[in-house]
C-alpha cells in the first residue's frame, strides 16, 4: 500500500447504500464525515441483478430502476441537509463485497451498516465482515446507535505498527472535543502461545506494570501532538476484553480499532459472542488497516467548514 500521508486528501468518503431500514442514518452518518473532513461524497449502491458469484442472496432481488431510485433519494437527502458539499451517485454492478472493496483503494473513508436482522442472526452480516478485513482505506461502520456523547475509545495493542490507530483515535477525539479512552489488551507471557502462565510471587504485579509502561510510550507521541485529547488509560486482561469492548460500544460515541495482523479482533466485534451483545445498538465503529498513514493535523482536526460546490 502506498503511505505517502498527502495522497489520503482528495480522496471521497464513499458511502455503501441498500435497502435497509438504516440506509437514511448511515448516509447521514457519512455526510457528517466527509463535511469534517471536507472531502467529497460519493453514494454507491451495488446492484446484484447480473452477480451469478458464490455470494449471491437468496432473496428477492429489487429492479434495476429501484436501485437508481434510491440512489437519487440518498443524493437529495444530502443535499437538502449540506447543500455546499459535493456529492454525486454511483450504482455498480456485482457482488457488494468486491465492488466496495476495490472502491475502498481510491477513497478516504468507507461508510457500511451492519445486517438489519442482528435480533435473529449474528454478526454484521458478510458483507460487511469481509471489508473489516479486505477495505484498503478506515472502514467506519454504523450500528444502529446515536451516540451523541461519551468518549471516543481506542483499542491499541501498543506496538509500534499501532501508531496510525492510536493518531486517527486522537483526531477523532479533538474533532468531537471528548476524552479518550486507550484500552490495552495485557496478554500475560506465554498466554497467546496457548502455555498457561506460571504466576510467581509478585510477578503479577511487575508483568502489569511493564505493560502499562508500554501502553504509556506509544501514547506519548499523541499526547504531545494533541495535547487538547484528555487521555484515560485502562489495561484489560485479554478474558476481559469481550466485555470491555461490548461496554464500549454501548457507552462510547466511537470505537477506533486496528484491524490487527491476525484479524482476530475485528472477528470479536463483527461476531456475536453473547447471544444478548446482538440485541443492543452500539455507537459505530472504524476500524484502520495496517500501513494507513492519512495526515493527521491536529490545526484542522476541529475544523468542520462544508467543501465548495462543484
Amino acid at each position: 500500500m502506498n503511505t505517502d500521508a498527502g495522497m489520503y486528501e482528495d480522496r471521497p468518503v464513499v458511502v455503501g447504500v441498500d435497502g435497509s431500514r438504516a440506509v437514511q442514518a448511515i448516509v447521514d452518518l457519512a455526510a457528517a464525515e466527509a463535511v469534517q473532513r471536507r472531502s467529497p461524497l460519493v453514494i454507491t449502491h451495488v446492484w446484484p441483478g447480473r452477480y451469478t458469484g458464490s455470494f449471491r442472496g437468496r432473496g428477492t432481488i429489487p429492479a434495476r430502476s429501484d436501485a437508481r431510485r434510491l440512489l437519487e433519494l440518498s443524493v437529495a437527502r444530502v443535499r437538502r441537509e449540506h447543500p455546499r458539499l459535493r456529492v454525486r451517485k454511483q450504482l455498480l454492478d456485482g457482488g457488494a463485497a468486491i465492488q466496495l472493496a476495490e472502491a475502498s483503494a481510491f477513497s478516504r473513508l468507507l461508510v457500511v451498516g451492519h445486517r438489519d436482522d442482528v435480533t435473529v442472526r449474528s454478526g454484521w452480516g458478510p458483507t460487511t465482515a469481509y471489508l473489516a478485513h479486505h477495505s484498503s482505506c478506515p472502514l467506519l461502520v454504523y450500528r444502529a446507535g446515536d451516540p451523541v456523547s461519551g468518549p471516543v475509545v481506542v483499542s491499541t495493542s501498543a506496538r509500534p505498527e499501532a501508531g496510525a490507530t492510536l493518531g486517527y483515535a486522537f483526531s477523532r477525539a479533538s474533532v468531537f472535543s471528548t476524552r479518550l479512552v486507550a484500552v490495552h489488551m495485557w496478554t500475560r507471557p506465554g498466554a497467546a502461545e496457548g502455555i498457561p502462565p506460571v504466576v510467581a510471587a509478585g510477578a503479577y504485579a511487575a508483568e502489569c506494570a511493564v505493560a502499562e509502561k508500554t501502553l504509556d510510550a506509544a501514547l506519548a507521541e499523541w499526547r504531545t501532538r494533541f495535547p487538547d485529547v484528555p487521555v484515560e488509560r485502562l489495561l484489560v486482561n485479554e478474558l476481559d476484553m469481550p466485555y470491555t469492548i461490548e461496554g464500549a460500544m454501548r457507552r462510547g460515541r466511537l470505537l477506533v480499532a486496528g484491524v490487527g495482523r491476525s484479524g482476530s479482533f475485528a472477528e470479536l466485534l463483527y461476531e456475536s459472542w453473547r447471544p444478548a451483545a446482538r440485541q443492543r445498538a452500539g455507537c459505530p465503529v472504524l476500524l484502520v488497516p495496517p500501513g494507513w498513514r492519512e495526515a493527521l493535523d491536529p490545526a484542522r482536526a476541529g475544523t468542520g467548514a462544508e467543501a465548495s460546490e462543484v
